[in-house]
């Protein structure tokens, strides 16, 4: 992809590296009508992701969990619970080995094939993340492990296995708000991955 030469970045300064990268950037925009214009702009780095739709074919289940996330918790949410799909930061791996590491460490369950379905910018407003989207079947006979996620990651993490139909219901009064979750659930709705 060639650069965009209508973007100058003209300074760069780093506000926070304590737990990932918060910049501030200024850089000249040229817009639309030929005009240069001189923006300052806050842009979160937290690395790229990998996120998972795990479903049963012959159960019609799948697995969910749910954990505690702040800035939801700062933000209205009176739980700070959040009804997720498995997901996590890609580090140095690939988005494949990610997932299914992440898979393991806060299901319990080890996959060996993963689909990737598509990705996405979750917030391209201010996090520079790009989020890789899968599927995955699972059956009880891949559970290794309780999952949970990584103590000296801090998670603390409860897996859910629901039937899909329950998920969707879930989706529609609006107990699923997390944004990956409802792009997952609404990709196995229109590719009719379980019954609904």
């Amino acid at each position: 992809m060639m650069p965009n030469n209508r973007v100058e970045i003209k300074k760069t300064t780093v506000l926070s590296d304590n737990w990932y990268l918060l910049e501030k950037v200024t850089f000249d925009y040229l817009r639309s009508d030929g005009t240069w214009q001189s923006q300052t702009r806050e842009s979160y780095n937290r690395g790229n992701g990998a996120t998972v739709f795990l479903y049963n074919k012959d159960s019609q289940n799948i697995l969910l969990i749910r954990q505690f996330r702040l800035p939801s918790y700062l933000n209205d949410n009176p739980t700070g619970h959040l009804i997720e799909t498995c997901a996590g930061l890609l580090d140095e791996d690939s988005p494949e080995d990610c997932i299914k590491k992440e898979i393991q460490e806060e299901t319990g369950y080890q996959i060996e094939r993963v689909q990737k379905v598509f990705e996405a910018y979750m917030t391209p407003g201010a996090v520079t993340e790009k989020l890789h989207f899968f599927i995955a079947e699972y059956n009880n006979t891949m559970k290794v492990g309780k999952g949970g996620g990584l103590e000296q990651e801090q998670e603390d993490i409860e897996v859910l296995e629901m039937p899909f139909s329950k998920a969707i219901e879930l989706l529609k009064n609006g107990e699923i708000q997390d944004a990956k979750t409802m792009l997952l659930l609404q990709y196995a709705m229109l590719h009719k991955l379980l019954d609904f």
